[in-house]
């Protein structure tokens, strides 16, 4: 009976999330609360939306040497919040790294410029806070899901959102990209429109313009069939520019995932749909999956 409560929950959330409910919602319940610890709602910046949580393991690392990961939440850069993403900062505690997940602000109230400013700001605070959480500053990575991943591609690979705060793409040790857009002009998407100002919209608003060989570490993940970015276009053409420039790629396109699903699978209730964590967790020990 408790064998088939857990699967009707796991059921329950995996319809959730591809509906576009809020699946996270069920997720919170399947997924432990006793792996991590670590401050909620920590200001980074003067914003409402400047909040961050973390998430420190409670078992596994040696004080001052854990890799961190800063995530970015996906929602189209008009809705989503750090709350939901609470399977995503445990799953990687369970594994021995430490999560940040931040808030940023959200279209329309600010474009691109505004949340990609935004997202700078967390990774300042997240490498000047690495050793007081236990932390190893030099093995600080941004991750994110969907319109969360762009930010991070931004991060990584275009140097000005991170020059007014004095840092450079270099202080990343690699960064990884779930089913992200990374070359979507034209834009066709009412929400994404205003977000980037459309029709002025410059091409150099797009990662892909980017790939260059100075390029951190990258890991991208997608879905093979994923219904809202092109993974052919995106994904599959970000890899191979990065390459051809020289950059460490490591690429894993997945059969069984959809767009909601390729972040939802390294909530552990779910990693049985693809193994998106352990690549990720592989990927962030700086352990070789080519």
């Amino acid at each position: 009976m408790t064998r088939r409560l857990s699967l009707m929950g796991i059921g329950s959330a995996i319809t959730a999330l591809v509906s576009g409910c809020s699946g996270a919602k069920v997720l919170d319940h399947l997924v432990a609360h006793d792996t991590y610890h670590g401050p909620k709602g920590v200001r980074y910046g003067a914003d409402p939306r400047h909040l961050l949580d973390v998430y420190q393991p409670d078992s596994g690392t040696v004080p001052g040497n854990a890799p961190v990961v800063l995530f970015s939440h996906g929602g189209n850069w008009t809705r989503g919040e750090r709350a939901e993403y609470r399977f995503v900062g445990e799953a990687l505690a369970a594994n021995g790294i430490i999560a940040v997940v931040a808030d940023y602000r959200l279209s329309p109230h600010v474009c691109y410029d505004g949340f990609l400013g935004d997202c700078a700001l967390a990774l300042q605070w997240t490498l000047s806070h690495a050793i007081s959480l236990g932390g190893d500053p030099a093995r600080v990575m941004v991750m994110g899901h969907s319109a969360g991943a762009y930010n991070a591609a931004m991060l990584a690979l275009d140097p000005r959102w991170l020059a007014p705060l004095r840092l450079t793409p270099d202080r990343l040790a690699g960064w990884i990209g779930l089913a992200g857009p990374y070359d979507f002009l034209p834009i066709v998407d009412p929400e994404v429109r205003v977000a980037f100002g459309w029709p002025q919209t410059p091409a150099d608003s797009q990662p892909i313009f980017y790939a260059n060989a100075k390029a951190p570490r990258t890991l991208l993940l997608a879905a093979r069939k994923d219904k809202v970015v092109d993974t052919q276009r995106n994904t599959v053409a970000l890899a191979n520019r990065l390459r051809a420039a020289g950059t460490e790629v490591d690429m894993r396109i997945f059969d069984r995932l959809s767009h909601v699903t390729t972040v939802a699978a390294l909530a552990r209730p779910l990693d049985w749909l693809a193994p998106v964590l352990p690549t990720v967790v592989a990927f962030v020990r700086s352990e070789s999956t080519l």
